[in-house]
């Protein structure tokens, strides 16, 4: 497919999304495996394939800014990488996925479709950007509405992580953000989850 049906497609998913429709977008594969009080989920990840890089804080548009370039070419075969149901670019057919995940200062993330981990994805070509296989794993996650502010964040973290002490549940890293619209997106919308990855016993 060509650039302009490439760019009319992300203008389309774009306007959809300020709606919160992301029906679009390929999921990480999880189960829920324990519902806990104050709406934590406790679910099962099966492995999945990231592309991430180094954040300086949160907020970090130059991080973000790495990562998009990946899906729009800055990789070894120059594929554009659609923001919705795969397209024709570049000899490959590639999709982006949701969520976009986010650490504290540590590492953002874009995880890439199940078919391309199994077919392989390009090399990224800019430094600081890499490929990384996420081993499955039991993440506890909160879903909540509104715009991503650092006191919403921080907030909707001290609630998650009360739980998960009063359940005797033990994480192994600090809580970390999960995006799942952009952020133009109606906030009342939006779905925003902080999560924590938990130990196995």
């Amino acid at each position: 497919m060509g650039k302009f049906a490439y760019y009319l497609v992300t203008l389309c998913e774009s306007v959809l999304g300020v709606f919160g429709v992301r029906t679009f977008y390929d999921q990480p594969r999880y189960s829920v495996v324990e519902r806990l009080d104050r709406g934590v989920e406790v679910r099962a990840y099966e492995e999945r394939l990231a592309i991430e890089t180094d954040e300086r804080g949160r907020g970090d548009g130059e991080a973000f800014g790495r990562l998009f370039r990946y899906i729009t070419g800055a990789n070894r075969r120059g594929d554009r990488i659609a923001m919705t149901t795969p397209l024709e670019t570049g000899g490959q057919r590639i999709a982006m996925t949701v969520p976009v995940e986010q650490g504290a200062g540590g590492t953002m993330r874009f995880f890439l479709p199940r078919d391309i981990a199994v077919a392989g994805p390009p090399e990224p070509t800019e430094a600081g950007v890499r490929l990384v296989r996420v081993q499955a794993e039991k993440i506890a996650a909160l879903r909540f509405s509104g715009s991503i502010t650092p006191e919403a964040r921080t907030e909707q973290e001290r609630i998650l992580t009360e739980v998960l002490a009063t359940s005797g549940r033990t994480t192994i890293a600090p809580p970390f953000l999960m995006g799942y619209d952009p952020p133009f997106a109606l906030p009342f919308l939006r779905r925003n989850e902080v999560a924590a990855r938990l130990a196995t016993p």
